[in-house]
């Protein structure tokens, strides 16, 4: 499939009768136990495996489609997680599932913490990193032994549908299915009832997705974003620190939950990152970064719409160049702005980067600390003490120091947010607990009954459980 055959699919959409019953369908699969044996586990995580090799040039072509992804971030940023996650989920799943021994209680018998599946899970993904934000929850709910509904983002609409069209080759879809569409598919969804829903997102749609889940009790996992800062101290090699900056800021043109939203900087080396972070961007990208392959776009053009009224006021340090028709804007850093201006009220999500002027860390602490928890904090500094110090006195979904968003390349490690940045936790072992019900469960054997405990009690029961408070 070339690129101009993608643009040709309209905006895709599932028949909103075929919901419930879809839905139904689901839960009786996993009534009947399908889901639940190791093997139909190993199965759907192989399957995943296979999915994300063999249909990785074609879901790559549907991002470049969607937002001009260049191929080394379709595969490293998205699409390479799903396999990543699967292999990890296969390596582990026996460990994980096997029940866990606690320890014996005096006469009582053995105390061990089983793992049980929810259910039917629904699962809705962002189009920001539409394929690994959709498919990398989807490892943990398979291993935890549920069934699951995936509603993947209208806005990303090819690849919504090369996910609507491949998936179920791979997958069983008696138990797995794809849901396409936009409100009205989604309203209907969260009108079903589910054992857990996970939505990525902004804070404005998750409090949907929360008060629809509160009428059925329906936990959730609500990973939101936020405005994730850096701060730079005087310490910090600037060459490399603008390198790690730029390449979290301008990725996926910063259309990444945790990119970098703003950065604090000491003032003796404002001057100095600014220019540094110019250098990087040509290095990166060239004199007119609209002409390279490597450079994505603004996913359509009511966001980018919404960026450019973002630039208006501001004092561009360098960049700033938009065209419409493109969704294009140029990667862009701007000094000298206000804290009230609205470009710091919300979450940006895209090629801007404001660049603030502190006196010290502290009062970069104390700026982060007035304000929402971001889903995640950077602090560039040469003092080891400097970064501890920023880490213990701040709170935020995840860290990095000296670095920017990997920190969630590591599978072993939950990733997720708090407070205004979401709730619950993904990724690796955490994903499976996300979707597992911990049951805590006492073994006792019947050839021995401690008749003491029960009625009529004894004087000397009771003193002896008196003595014990």
């Amino acid at each position: 499939m070339t690129v101009t055959q993608l643009k040709a699919v309209p905006v895709p959409h599932s028949a909103l009768d075929d919901i419930p019953p879809m839905v139904e369908r689901l839960r009786a699969t996993f009534e009947s136990g399908k889901t639940r044996p190791l093997a139909w586990r190993r199965e759907q995580l192989q399957g995943l495996r296979a999915y994300g090799k063999e249909q990785a040039e074609r879901l790559a072509e549907a991002l470049h489609a969607d937002l001009n992804k260049p191929a080394m971030e379709a595969y490293a940023a998205d699409i390479g997680q799903v396999s990543n996650e699967a292999k990890h989920a296969l390596k582990n799943l026996a460990k994980w599932t096997k029940p866990e021994r606690i320890g014996r209680m005096p006469m009582l018998g053995k105390s061990v913490l089983m793992r049980d599946p929810l259910g039917v899970v629904l699962i809705i993904a962002p189009w920001n990193y539409p394929v690994g934000l959709l498919l990398s929850p989807l490892v943990g709910a398979i291993a935890a032994g549920n069934a699951a509904v995936l509603k993947p983002s209208e806005v990303t609409a090819h690849t919504s549908a090369v996910l609507a069209e491949t998936l179920p080759k791979y997958l069983d879809s008696d138990a797995i299915t794809v849901v396409e569409g936009g409100v009205e598919e989604t309203t209907t969804l969260l009108d079903q009832r589910f054992d857990h829903i996970m939505y990525t997102g902004n804070g404005q749609v998750g409090r949907i997705v929360m008060e629809k889940a509160a009428h059925t009790l329906t936990p959730v996992t609500l990973e939101l974003g936020g405005k994730s800062p850096c701060i730079v101290d005087a310490t910090a090699d600037l060459e490399t620190t603008a390198r790690r900056i730029a390449w979290g800021k301008f990725m996926n043109a910063g259309q990444t939950c945790i990119a970098p939203d703003y950065v604090l900087v000491e003032d003796s080396v404002h001057d100095g990152l600014i220019s540094a972070l110019e250098k990087t961007v040509k290095q990166f990208y060239g004199n007119n970064p609209q002409e390279t392959q490597d450079y994505a776009r603004v996913v359509n053009q009511r966001h980018h719409g919404r960026l450019t009224k973002l630039l208006e006021g501001q004092e561009i340090a360098f960049g700033g160049k938009t065209d419409v028709d493109d969704c294009y804007i140029e990667p862009t850093v701007l000094k000298n702005v206000s804290v009230d201006s609205p470009i710091m009220k919300n979450e940006i999500f895209g090629p801007i980067l404001p660049v603030l002027k502190i006196a010290n860390v502290d009062e970069g602490i104390a700026f982060v600390r007035a304000r929402d928890k971001p889903l995640a904090l950077y602090i560039f500094s040469g003092e080891e003490d400097v970064a501890e110090k920023v880490l213990e006195e701040t709170s935020s979904g995840g860290a990095c120091v000296n670095g920017t968003i990997m920190h969630i390349g590591d599978a072993r490690m939950p990733f997720g947010g708090v407070g205004e940045s979401g709730m619950g936790a993904y990724h690796g072992r955490s994903s499976f607990e996300t979707f597992t019900h911990r049951k805590a469960t006492l073994r006792r054997g019947l050839r021995f009954d401690f008749k003491m405990m029960y009625p009529p009690y004894t004087k000397f029961l009771t003193n002896m459980v008196k003595k014990s408070v």
